[in-house]
């Protein structure tokens, strides 16, 4: 098939250029958040807010609002019920995480087994980003927008507080709130992400970017433009995949960051496994270790 016309053939159909705009959003806004999540050890929380949004996205279906206005809700109160929790048990916090948002998910699910008929468990769960409509690509790419604003305007500050919270509140930050805040993207992320890819599958989009640039540089801003730019490779190319493969859009494109993360862990400059197999190889063949 000529070139051009490999590129252009999906994008003839009006739904599969909404998917694609609606994905590369919500890859772009996931991606970002995802360099804090790892540096702050956040990862689970990411995991945490993406199921407990199910009983608010499934409230909002039932009486006929936005359901990012109900995810959103629930979001934000499942970072404040595990807040709340935490500071008043001895619980560490990935028990706290791993009680609370299990036990949204399963309110989210018990909703939506008594109204099946006005509720689609599978575009809940696994998104139906090849029925986005015009109206809820304008809701993403303004949710999408609005997280990246906020996100650039405190970028130094949440980047401080990442690396060290204790000299962040020294200097005076308000460490309380900026972990608020950063939580409180997280969720709109999630909300971003959620018409792509479904609750489900979010989960990867906000980890997978970050723990792959993590392995390819030290440095956070490149970490950030390469988390950047292989979530938008990956979500152009999972969508065409799943056009010509006749697969599920979501699940390609998690796959494709899959692909990218799986490559990194391989080849990696310096903490690849081809990288550490040369370096034992040369440890083993120099003098001191011929010695040892």
């Amino acid at each position: 098939m000529d070139p051009a016309a490999f590129l252009l053939e999906p994008l003839q159909y009006g739904f599969l250029t909404r998917a694609l705009l609606v994905t590369l959003a919500a890859a772009v806004v996931a991606s970002v958040l995802s360099c804090w999540l790892i540096l702050m050890g956040w990862s689970l929380m990411g995991d945490a807010v993406s199921h407990a949004v199910l009983p608010g996205v499934a409230l909002a279906y039932i009486v006929g609002v936005p359901f990012s206005i109900g995810a959103f809700i629930f979001g934000a109160g499942a970072v404040a019920l595990i807040g709340a929790v935490k500071s008043t048990t001895k619980l560490k916090s990935d028990t706290v995480i791993g009680v609370v948002f299990t036990a949204l998910f399963a309110v989210g699910l018990a909703i939506i087994s008594r109204t099946p008929s006005q509720v689609d468990l599978m575009h809940i769960l696994f998104g139906n980003v090849l029925g986005v409509t015009d109206g809820e690509l304008w809701q993403v790419l303004t949710l999408g927008a609005l997280t990246l604003g906020i996100v650039l305007f405190k970028r130094r500050d949440l980047t401080l507080l990442a690396f060290d919270r204790t000299h962040a509140h020294v200097i005076g930050l308000n460490t309380r709130f900026l972990g608020a805040l950063l939580l409180g993207l997280l969720a709109l992320s999630v909300v971003v992400g959620l018409q792509a890819v479904g609750i489900i599958l979010v989960v990867a989009m906000l980890i997978t970017p970050g723990a792959t640039a993590f392995l390819l540089t030290r440095s956070f801003d490149r970490m950030v433009v390469l988390a950047v730019a292989i979530t938008t490779t990956a979500a152009v190319s999972g969508v065409y995949a799943s056009y010509y493969l006749d697969i599920s859009t979501g699940a390609s494109v998690v796959l494709a960051q899959a692909l990218a993360f799986t490559a990194a862990y391989v080849a990696a400059p310096r903490t690849g496994l081809l990288s550490q197999f040369r370096q034992r190889r040369r440890q083993a063949g120099s003098p001191a270790g011929q010695a040892v």
